[in-house]
This record gives structure tokens, C-alpha cells and sequence, in this order.
């Protein structure tokens, strides 16, 4: 499905409202001053999505959380985050650095949470900026391979298709980086960008 840009440039600008909104909720969770660059938007053939991760996600392992989503358009949304990034994010939001057993716990739960944030808020965005009503489910959280993460989505198709939103976050003198993905069901998203038209174009 070929996307004109005013459409693809409706799409960055919904997504950034909504990731500059996670900043400033993650900004008083960290007392940092967090920064944000503008989303790069790809769109992709989920058969594709494996094949590119390399190029688009770094390396092999990602720590990702998942929220699915329905409505008038319907699919996940997700947060990844390579090794590296969501280290040093777990580290800044809890002070702790031990990689014992606990820490597992308070870095999945952390991490769900900063998800969890920064998912209803990109898509919180999309939701009031096209009047469109979605329903989420409780954020669930993975860690390993792109490809093995994705074959847990058994509703999309090969040739359904997937928005990467590739953004930056940039806390005090860290990078740290996250990927947004929304892997959309069949026809969802000739409809988010049929809203899009009619609330933009």
C-alpha cells in the first residue's frame, strides 16, 4: 500500500504529540531533563519486518513491551528497546545496577511501566487527534529476538502491514534509544489513514 506523504507526515506528527507527552510524564518520574527526536516513519510488509530489523532495530536480543489494541482500527502497539537502552533506562528510573535475580523483576516490571507509558500515550494521541475509540489490553513484556517476538502475533498476516516509528530518547548525557511498533490487522490501516485524510487533508 503506497502512502502519500501528506498522510506519512499526519502520522509523524500524531505519533510525535504523543511521544512528547510520555517525555513529560517520564521527565517527573526521573527528574531529568528527556528529550525526544522526531519519529522516522517506515512502513513495511510484516513479512518484511524480520528481514529489515537489523538495519531498523540493532541487534538480536530486544527488550519489548506489547499492549494490543482494538477499535476502528486494530493491531499492537510496541515499545523495543535494545539491550544497552533499557539497562541504562531500568538503572536511571531505580537507582539499582544489581544484575541479580530481583533485579530481573524490577527490571521487567520498570520497564513494563515505561512501556506502558509511553505506548497509551503515542496511541492515546491517535485516538483524540482522529476521534477514534480503541480499547487496550494490560501491557505484557518480552525479551529476545524480533522474530521470535513477532510469530506471538497469530491475527496479522504476511502481507498485512507494519508502521515503525523510530525515535530517540535522550536522557542527560545517555542515549537511550526505543523503537515504537505498530503491527496493524488486515484493512486497519487503509482506515487510520482514511482518518487521517479526513482529519487532516
Amino acid at each position: 500500500m503506497d502512502i502519500d506523504k501528506e498522510s506519512l507526515d499526519a502520522i509523524t506528527e500524531i505519533i510525535n504529540i504523543g511521544v512528547g507527552r510520555s517525555a513529560s510524564l517520564l521527565n517527573q518520574m526521573t527528574n531529568s531533563n528527556i528529550r525526544l527526536r522526531v519519529p522516522k516513519i517506515f512502513v513495511i510488509r510484516f513479512k518484511d519486518l524480520a528481514d529489515t530489523s537489523a538495519s531498523l532495530f540493532g541487534g538480536d536480543v530486544l527488550s519489548t513491551v506489547m499492549l494490543e489494541f482494538q477499535g476502528n482500527f486494530s493491531g499492537v502497539t510496541a515499545i523495543l528497546f535494545p539491550p544497552e537502552s533499557a539497562a541504562a533506562l531500568v538503572a536511571l528510573l531505580s537507582g539499582e545496577n544489581d544484575p541479580g535475580a530481583e533485579m530481573d523483576a524490577i527490571r521487567v516490571e520498570t520497564l513494563k511501566e515505561v512501556g506502558n507509558i509511553i505506548i497509551n500515550s503515542v496511541m492515546g494521541s491517535i485516538s483524540n487527534v482522529l476521534s477514534q475509540h480503541l480499547s487496550f489490553t494490560l501491557p505484557v513484556y518480552y525479551e529476545g529476538k524480533l522474530s521470535t517476538i513477532t510469530a506471538t502475533r497469530h491475527t496479522i498476516e504476511d502481507d498485512d502491514y507494519v508502521i515503525v516509528a523510530h525515535t530517540q530518547f535522550l536522557i542527560e548525557s545517555k542515549n537511550i534509544e526505543g523503537k515504537i511498533l505498530l503491527l496493524l490487522e488486515v484493512g486497519s490501516l487503509e482506515h487510520l489513514v482514511e482518518s487521517i485524510q479526513g482529519a487532516y487533508i
